[in-house]
């Protein structure tokens, strides 16, 4: 196990969160199974004060793994400077078995605790706290991923061993990956993967100018699918300007100007905005104008964004990649 200030500063916050989550998952419980609003007791009382303390650790820690999330990669990306083979931070991740499982799981929580707070906020708009029940429930489920979450995290730092020699990026994120998913990706010709990304695009406009719910959360999270996929597959060439240069983590990185966080900032608000507005529309009935507004805003600026780098290779070369 190696210790660094940053793996010592993540561990503690796990620990944190831990306890933390606990006491919010048990305090959940107790108010979501006795939650009676239109009761004027003294329990009910004690209820509603709890029920804001629940949503205040929540929010902290949402709050609080926002920058997290980055500050994993920052660290993983650190650390590729002392192990061997490891050039950027998808050396480090892929070093232990479950690591890429780990950034999976931080990503879904992301998604997850910002739509419990999408569905808080509208509970806290209603006199009667409609949704509190709901959202307690919710929380709880999300739980699970949480706790597997910080187990991983543990478990990943534990694990990671700098003595020991990784393969780089170039070599995960290629037809030779060891990875049969990975390699499975670059067996299929790029166009056919650009091609998906751009279809999912149209359909998830067409989906908001529709206001379907339904399409634009399937739609959405397609998009998200195909968007990250033709990253790798095919538009990350033309932000390295190397054929063989594929890595969804360097773009992160100073030498490239740190684009990636541009980049997946709008591809994840996009996403989030649309899909956490259309289940928030499912449970409210209502339609989310302002989120799906944003969602195509800000998918719209990542898809002219992406699209600009082989476009202006095209321009500048005179030739495709």
């Amino acid at each position: 196990m190696t210790l660094t200030p940053e793996i010592i500063a993540l561990l503690t916050l796990d620990v944190i969160f831990l306890g933390l989550g606990t006491l919010a998952l048990v305090l959940s419980l107790r108010i979501a199974y006795r939650w009676d609003y239109a009761a004027s007791t003294p329990l009910q009382y004690r209820l509603t004060k709890q029920s804001t303390l629940v949503a205040v650790i929540i929010k902290y820690i949402f709050v609080l793994k926002l920058p997290l999330f980055l500050f994993f990669i920052y660290t993983c990306d650190k650390l590729s400077a002392v192990i061997t083979g490891a050039m950027c931070a998808s050396g480090v991740v892929n070093s232990v078995g479950f690591g890429l499982d780990l950034t999976l799981f931080k990503l879904f929580n992301l998604y997850g605790f910002g739509f419990w707070l999408l569905l808080h906020t509208e509970d806290a708009s209603h006199v009667r706290l409609a949704y509190t029940r709901l959202k307690l429930i919710l929380f709880a489920l999300l739980c699970v991923p949480l706790f597997a979450e910080i187990v991983l995290e543990i478990g990943f730092f534990t694990r990671l061993d700098v003595s020991k020699i990784v393969s780089c990026c170039g070599t995960l994120f290629s037809a030779a990956s060891s990875s049969a998913s990975l390699s499975l990706l670059f067996n299929v010709d790029a166009r056919v993967w650009v091609g998906i990304f751009y279809l999912f695009y149209t359909v998830s406009l067409i989906a908001l100018w529709l206001k379907s719910t339904a399409g634009v959360i399937v739609s959405n999270t397609l998009f998200l699918i195909f968007a990250l996929i033709s990253l790798i597959v095919f538009f990350s060439t033309y932000v390295y300007e190397l054929p063989t240069h594929r890595c969804p983590f360097c773009l992160l990185q100073k030498e490239y100007y740190y684009v990636g966080y541009g980049l997946y900032i709008m591809l994840f608000t996009g996403t989030f905005c649309a899909v956490g507005g259309g289940l928030l529309a499912s449970i409210t009935h209502t339609i989310p104008y302002r989120y799906w507004r944003l969602s195509g805003f800000f998918n719209t600026a990542y898809v002219v964004s992406i699209s600009a780098y082989p476009l202006a290779y095209y321009l500048k070369n005179g030739v495709w990649l």
